[in-house]
């Protein structure tokens, strides 16, 4: 599921750990309700626009992804694209962009939502819990903690609505928020309605860390994910995906560009199109005796194109 926030298509970057094709339909198939929080400019916009384009790229029909958005923060500050991806692209036409100015507008949107004759293959909310103005909730519920009341409510409305449309087809809703401290900002009401959630944090270099963390009954058997990306040139850049949880303490393999080769599968050698690779090596655990042998393997398999061993970079 990590991999939906980044253009990876072609190239699996977790190399802690073999994915098989039965793995990557399980976290395809994961739980369509998420949250991705993280702090004041660390890209989330940009993260949700990605994943917005990779649904609508992946259908196997012709559904839409609804992006909702309020419309003068998005032209202030509009998202990044990841390296390679045109603003020209067909994909973004299966985009429908929906501008709403507070949570009645959400509120609509959903409550009318099994009205839908083809639901769309995702829903994504920009900035949820910026849509309630604290003093207008606590006007409307007569309560101090009306804000916290209104956001209730519409979650359950969302839950409500989206696990309803599964039933009929896949639909995945995915919505963002921001966070001052360690975890999100009214993480407990997000956790009782929201299972899958992400968070960001910087790593103090001017790179972030987004963690996936399952919030599914207590027995979590899935390692917690880590991409590690920055924002460079205005585009959104994927540095590197590891399962461990200490990614200080492990190997990570680290990519100048989303794609380090390109097969061509109609040549009888292998054609290389992009290979500056950074090797960090932080311990001498079992992860980074994987990464090695990942590296040796690679290196066997490309060794017929010409150049490759010289613009490989070792740190």
């Amino acid at each position: 599921m990590m991999e939906a926030f980044f253009s990876t298509t072609r190239l699996d970057f977790d190399f802690t750990h073999h994915t098989s094709r039965s793995q990557s339909q399980s976290q395809s198939q994961s739980h369509p309700f998420m949250l991705l929080s993280g702090p004041p400019s660390c890209g989330k916009t940009s993260l949700l626009f990605q994943f917005a384009f990779n649904a609508a790229l992946e259908a196997e029909d012709d559904r839409q992804v609804v992006f909702i958005c309020n419309r003068s923060r998005i032209e202030i500050a509009p998202p990044f694209l990841s390296q390679g991806i045109l603003p020209s692209s067909d994909t973004f036409k299966r985009i429908q962009m929906k501008y709403v100015e507070d949570d009645e507008g959400i509120k609509k949107y959903f409550a009318a939502f099994h009205l839908h004759d083809t639901f769309p293959i995702a829903v994504v909310i920009d900035d949820f819990g910026d849509f309630f103005d604290e003093r207008k909730c606590q006007e409307s519920y007569g309560n101090p903690r009306g804000r916290d009341l209104a956001m209730v409510r519409i979650l359950a409305l969302c839950h409500n609505a989206v696990m309803s449309a599964n039933d009929k087809g896949n639909c995945k809703l995915l919505i963002s928020d921001t966070h001052h401290g360690d975890s999100p900002r009214l993480l407990f009401l997000y956790k009782r309605w929201v299972p899958s959630i992400f968070t960001i944090k910087g790593d103090g270099n001017g790179s972030f860390l987004l963690r996936s963390n399952n919030n599914v009954g207590s027995d979590n058997s899935e390692k917690m994910k880590i991409a590690k990306y920055s924002l460079v040139h205005q585009c959104l850049f994927l540095e590197g995906i590891t399962e461990n949880e200490e990614i200080d303490n492990n190997v990570v393999v680290y990519f100048q560009h989303a794609v380090l080769l390109d097969y061509v599968t109609s040549s009888s050698n292998f054609c290389k199109t992009c290979v500056n690779v950074n090797l960090v090596r932080k311990s001498e655990s079992h992860t980074s005796a994987v990464a090695w042998l990942w590296l040796v393997k690679m290196l066997r398999v490309v060794s017929t194109s010409g150049g490759f061993a010289n613009n490989l970079n070792f740190k």
